[in-house]
């Protein structure tokens, strides 16, 4: 059992990020969530989540997620093209008579709607995913979906954020989208530790360094797992040795944790020396949290 129990810390959020899929995010995240009592498990990874089928929640209640398109009503308006001219998106434009909304692109500001001197535009909800909670033994499992062909999985992260407001003293474990765009940036918005997870090679190197800059840009603390170990050269390593980057762990590649996570178990429920080596690493981030949280104090 980790010996963080009694820190005072609050809703802990650690959050798990790579340069690319397949690293081992959710491999990281989701036995670190299951290595810790009373853990919220978030898999922010809206287009293709996938920590669902290593916990196999069970009880899930399911939210759909929308949000807000202006609708246009063409008998009011007058085409003074003050919307179009307003979006900075291109999400409106005035042709052959008629303004026309393209709900693709818009991102849901509402200023069009404000700034119709005829108030020919109003706003209707569509649906762009759903979030689905579920608990998996001392895991609360909470998972975003993006409907297929939806231009930002944002307001589906904004809204699995929301939904652990409710669980101030749970330790959450949010599993990033790959790389480092604005999904990416909302997840680890509220984040009080960052796990950088990186494969050992030159490819990972350019993957990590990815992450390591979104992170040193938010200003957030973290350290680096690298993944899938063999022995010899480890680009990876050097990288974070010549930078002074904290080295959490070294996961070896391992033929029976391969075949764990092919077949969606989760390491650290079916073998002892990964619940160890997990416990750990959670130990370790822990601290990490409580001596950033001390030298804030």
């Amino acid at each position: 059992m980790p010996d963080f129990m009694g820190m005072g810390e609050s809703n802990v959020r650690i959050a798990v990020l790579s340069g690319k899929g397949g690293t081992g995010k959710t491999l990281v995240s989701a036995n670190l969530a299951a290595a810790a009592p009373d853990a919220i498990y978030l898999d922010c990874d809206v287009e293709e989540p996938n920590g669902h089928l290593f916990f196999k929640p069970e009880h899930v209640q399911e939210e759909e997620v929308t949000i807000k398109i202006p609708v246009v009503d063409n008998t009011v308006c007058n085409g003074c093209r003050k919307c179009v001219d307003f979006c900075r998106f291109n999400a409106l434009a005035y042709i052959k008579d008629r303004l026309i909304v393209f709900d693709e692109i818009c991102h849901s500001c509402g200023g069009c709607v404000m700034l119709c001197p005829e108030k020919a535009l109003t706003e209707q909800d569509k649906v762009i995913g759903k979030v689905q909670k579920g608990i998996s033994g001392d895991v609360t499992v909470h998972t975003g979906m993006l409907n297929t062909g939806e231009a930002s999985g944002v307001p589906i992260i904004k809204s699995l954020l929301d939904g652990i407001k409710d669980s101030p003293d749970s330790t959450v474990f949010v599993d990033c989208p790959p790389g480092s765009a604005c999904i990416v940036m909302e997840s680890i918005r509220d984040a009080d530790y960052c796990v950088l997870v990186a494969e050992p090679t030159l490819f990972g190197v350019h993957n990590l360094s990815m992450v390591y800059d979104l992170v040193k840009l938010f200003n957030k603390p973290f350290g680096v797992v690298l993944n899938k170990c063999l022995e010899g050269e480890n680009p990876a390593e050097e990288f974070c040795v010549e930078r002074g980057i904290k080295i959490l762990a070294k996961i070896p590649f391992h033929h029976d944790l391969g075949l764990l996570t092919s077949n969606a178990e989760i390491a650290v429920r079916k073998d002892e020396k990964y619940k160890e080596m997990f416990s750990s690493l959670l130990n370790m981030v822990m601290g990490e949290v409580q001596c950033e949280a001390t030298s804030h104090s």
